[in-house]
Parts: C-alpha cells; structure tokens; sequence
C-alpha cells in the first residue's frame, strides 16, 4: 500500500508545481477583481449619497428622534433625493 502511494505521488510531482501555480494566479486575480468590484460599488454609493439634500434644507433639524420636521419617513434616504419640500437654509447661522 505504501509503494502505490509513493509511486503516485511520484507520478503527480511533475504537475504539481504548473497546477499550483496557476492556482496561486487564479487566487490572486479573483481577490483582486472581488476588491475592484467593492471599491467601484462604494464610489457609486457614495455619489448617490451625496445627491441627497437633506443636511441643506430649512427643515432638517440635526436631532437623530425627528431629522426631518416635514417628512421624517424619507429624511436621509434615497427617496429624499427629489424632496419636493426641499427648502434650502436662508440663515447661515442654521448650517
């Protein structure tokens, strides 16, 4: 039984070193493509976060109980991003 094992391993070690290599390349390439993928998803998350109005309007109030004093459901979110009671701050003393 010992002999058989010996006599493939013998039979496989010329193709060890190509298949692992071309293994450790694979690894590489996909953690590489999966880390592009991540940080191209966050920039486009981060672009459509900062087309959201809220922190601009008369009637955001800062308080994390009541954010918003005329729509507090879509305060800070998505649905925000064309808030058709968006108001801007007259008074710079409110930013």
């Amino acid at each position: 039984m010992l002999e058989v094992i010996f006599f493939l391993l013998r039979g496989i070690q010329p193709f060890l070193i190509p298949i692992c290599f071309i293994t450790a390349w694979t690894v590489t390439i996909l953690v590489v493509m999966s880390l592009w993928t991540a940080a191209r998803d966050s920039v486009a998350t981060a672009k459509l976060m900062h087309q959201i109005p809220c922190t601009g309007c008369q009637f955001f109030t800062d308080n994390y109980r009541l954010k918003c004093t005329v729509r507090p459901s879509i305060a800070n979110t998505e649905e925000a991003i064309d808030c058709r009671d968006y108001q801007p701050k007259t008074n710079p003393y409110l930013y």
